[in-house]
């Protein structure tokens, strides 16, 4: 805290220099900034003279001056997210004062966000020639999800799942492709390495989060390997006016297990906004749960602390500096529920991680806004201390777990360096063209090793990208994007080339057509799923790289039709998209003989594989009172050719764990700043699963077809005034999985198979918690 303290004077004193040494002319313009809807002032509205570094934000009240202006005609301009932008001429008098107000014109309802995720460039979603999907962190909250896992399931195409009974890892599903075809981004950096992406979803608290973006499919080939389902981009909480949140929840996992999280926000801004501060703390101890009284653990236990900050000074109105940083403490622990050492429980998996991630952003605008220059540099560092074993029955074999037991250690980090340079041509052949240009090195290097099982993974990936990129607007209501990125990475022998081919039709104002081609891969490498330990048979699962492993090429196309009618009390509309992805030397698992540990596996590459179908998203909203989102996916995942997923049983060509029907719906209804209710639902279609014997229950191996699930959540919340100290006192709760749609057909005992596990990743789940937050 002290470090941070330090670092946000010297920008606050940089800040306060800068204007000491501007030149004095004695020409001001004061004002206030007004919403057309309401008549209300808008504070912390973003004033400046356009083509200059000069400028301010609003108060708290929605009131501005500017001082020492250079003489002369200018154009003033005002800019607030969720409003449209507005501008006036000026005339500036050396010695005198001039008043300025402006009224803003809200855009109407969400319709219009600024992303980033699909072009690496600022665009509204109605004029991105890709898909973007932005899940805000109110909604976050409105769902009550902890983490980004929970957060992730209330999104159209994207499923996320728990993998493990034992460890409980999570993996991001897109488009019917695991998650090794995803990829996850911090802040557009793809700092969640493989190993990270294990438990990650999980560490990364949801209040450390202001929106996640989502690009679904091909059209996410712009950032490289791993990004052929999708991309996911959390951007995280950077400070736009002071402010302060402090909670702590409850929940209650089958009215037994307690479930406790503290979390906490603050945001500071110096006098001039232009430089500030967002820190995030969190915490989370959670019991274990056992779901069917057999002692171990369904739900391991869980102790996360988490910390970070995000920084950002502004030197001027076209120049910014961004610094964040993230420490994560996790320790969790599953199996049979004892206390004692991990080693002497009968069965159980143990881990600790402690995580640093930071990023740099450095960005300078120029040339009259046409051009910009981007320096980045980012990097996580993950050490982990884990076991996962089964204490034998024979006394022989027992002495020998006792004198040497599985523990394991493992070490990973991940670089990244970046430059990216934009530039508008605001007369390219009758249109507009925004010309992109940037290189990237990536660099991952893991070391994972349990000496007991002769097991470990020393992988060391280096990755060399350019890409290059034309969005060009051909006329108002047609854009055409081409791109290409090329990768040299150290596991594959020649450079990759993948291309990307994107089209929007803008029909009148209120209809988008988009057709998207593009290309992609996934290196030979070790990946989160590859790296995790399960047990099957009475022993343990292992995956290991076949030595002639090869990169696996995507070939995707999506169309869509996007529509919305907005009026000034409402606002509805959908989505319908179709996609198709072929994948070449498709990676599959390929069981292998046995040895004394238990089951093996080899990855190897396939003949290939089809994955296509379509995603239908709804959405309304009226007068910002309700609203309501829905997606449903109905999809294919299947091989060219079957594949063997238990030795001695029937090759299938269908992707396990891959149900055909999945989706989501979330109504809310706030009919004031005080009061919001809403219910949820997830749903998750039927799946082939592979299920090793060696539970009591289970005699023998077989594949089985799971039922499908629907889940429905219900919260409530009400925030109380406190005007003496001009904050808020908010108290909620709610209802997880009413229904209790959970499964019910675990394996009991030390020898279970601790991948047979679907569905809900937790049963019915009352909630209560309170919240004191700036108002």
């Amino acid at each position: 805290m002290k470090m941070i303290r330090h670092l946000f004077v010297i920008l606050c004193l940089l800040g306060i220099s800068e204007t000491l040494l501007a030149q004095k002319t004695d020409a001001n313009v004061f004002g206030d900034v007004k919403s057309e809807q309401s008549g209300e002032h808008i504070p912390f509205v973003s004033i400046y003279l356009e083509g200059t570094t000069l400028g301010i934000t609003t108060d708290h009240t929605g009131h501005y001056l500017l001082v020492n202006l250079p003489a002369g005609e200018h154009t003033l301009v005002a800019k607030s997210m969720g409003y449209e932008m507005a501008k006036q001429k000026i005339k500036v008098e050396s010695g005198k004062t001039i008043e300025v107000n402006f009224v803003l014109k809200e855009l109407v309802m969400s319709l219009d966000d600024v992303v980033v995720t699909g072009t690496k460039t600022f665009k509204r979603k109605t004029e991105s020639p890709v898909i973007v999907n932005v899940l805000e962190s109110k909604a976050l909250d409105q769902v009550q999800a902890c983490n980004i896992s929970e957060g992730l399931r209330f999104q159209p195409g994207l499923r996320v799942e728990t993998d493990c009974q034992t460890c409980n890892y999570t993996q991001l599903r897109m488009n019917g492709l695991g998650g090794g075809y995803s990829q996850i981004l911090i802040n557009g950096r793809p700092i969640f390495s493989p190993l990270t992406g294990l438990y990650g979803m999980e560490q990364i608290p949801a209040n450390m989060v202001e929106r996640i973006e989502v690009v679904r499919g091909g059209g996410s080939a712009l950032y490289g390997s791993s990004a052929i389902g999708g991309t996911v981009n959390v951007i995280t909480k950077i400070p736009s006016q002071p402010s302060y949140d402090f909670g702590v929840t409850t929940q209650f996992i089958d009215g037994k297990e307690s479930d406790v999280i503290m979390n906490g926000n603050i945001s500071m801004l110096n006098q001039k906004r232009n430089a500030g501060a967002s820190i995030y703390v969190n915490r989370r101890t959670r019991n274990a749960y056992d779901a069917n009284g057999d002692n171990y653990s369904e739900l391991p236990e869980l102790k996360n602390n988490s910390f970070g900050a995000n920084l950002f000074y502004k030197p001027s109105e076209n120049q910014k500096l961004e610094l964040s940083f993230t420490s994560l403490h996790e320790y969790r622990y599953g199996g049979e529920i004892v206390d004692r050492a991990a080693h002497l429980a009968k069965q159980s998996e143990e881990r600790t991680h402690d995580v640093l991630m930071a990023g740099l952003d450095y960005q300078i605008n120029f040339n009259e806004d046409n051009s910009s220059f981007i320096a980045y540099a980012a990097g996580q560092y993950t050490e982990r201390d884990h076991y996962t074993g089964i204490y034998p029955d024979d006394q022989e074999e027992i002495d020998l777990h006792l004198s040497n037991p599985p523990y394991g250690d493992t070490e990973n980090t991940t670089l990244q360096f970046g430059t990216q340079i934009n530039h508008r041509l605001n007369d390219f052949l009758g249109g507009k063209n925004v010309l992109t240009v940037g290189t990237e090195y990536v660099y991952d290097d893991v070391l994972d090793s349990i000496p007991r099982y002769s097991y470990g993974t020393d992988q060391t990936t280096k990755n060399f990208g350019g890409f290059f990129q034309s969005d060009w607007e051909v006329r108002k209501n047609l854009n055409f994007l081409a791109g290409l990125r090329v990768d040299k990475h150290n596991l594959v022998d020649n450079a990759i080339l993948s291309p990307r081919l994107s089209l929007l039709y803008k029909y009148k104002t209120n209809t988008q057509l988009r057709l998207t081609w593009g290309t992609g891969f996934r290196a030979p490498q070790a990946f989160d799923s590859d790296m995790h330990i399960a047990f099957a048979g009475g022993g343990i699962s292992r995956i290991v790289l076949a030595n002639d492993l090869k990169e696996e090429r995507s070939n995707s196309l999506s169309g869509s039709i996007n529509y919305d009618k907005a009026t000034e009390k409402w606002i509805a509309g959908f989505t319908l998209e179709g996609f198709y992805t072929k994948l070449d030397d498709a990676f599959y698992l390929e069981p292998l003989a046995a040895d004394e540990f238990g089951e093996r596996f080899e990855k190897r590459n396939g003949s290939g594989a089809k994955v296509q179908g379509a995603t239908l998203e709804l959405r309304a909203n009226y007068n910002r009172v309700a609203q309501f989102e829905a997606g449903f996916t109905l999809q294919s995942s299947k091989f060219d050719e079957a594949v063997e997923n238990i030795e001695g049983l029937e090759a299938k060509r269908e992707f396990l764990r891959t149900p055909e029907k999945y989706g989501y719906a979330s109504l809310s209804f706030t009919p004031s700043s005080k009061f919001n209710a809403t219910i949820s639902s997830v749903y998750t279609g039927p799946m082939l699963l592979a299920h090793f014997g060696g539970a009591p229950e289970q005699s023998i191996d077989e594949y089985k077809k799971s039922d499908s699930f629907t889940e429905l959540n219900l919260k409530l919340s009400y925030a109380f005034k406190l005007k003496q100290v001009d904050s808020g006192l908010e108290l909620f709760g709610g209802i997880k999985n009413i229904t209790n749609a959970y499964q019910d057909d675990f394996d009991s005992g030390k020898n279970r198979d601790s991948n047979y596990v679907y569905g809900p990743g937790s049963p019915r789940t009352f909630y209560i918690g309170v919240r004191l937050k700036s108002w």
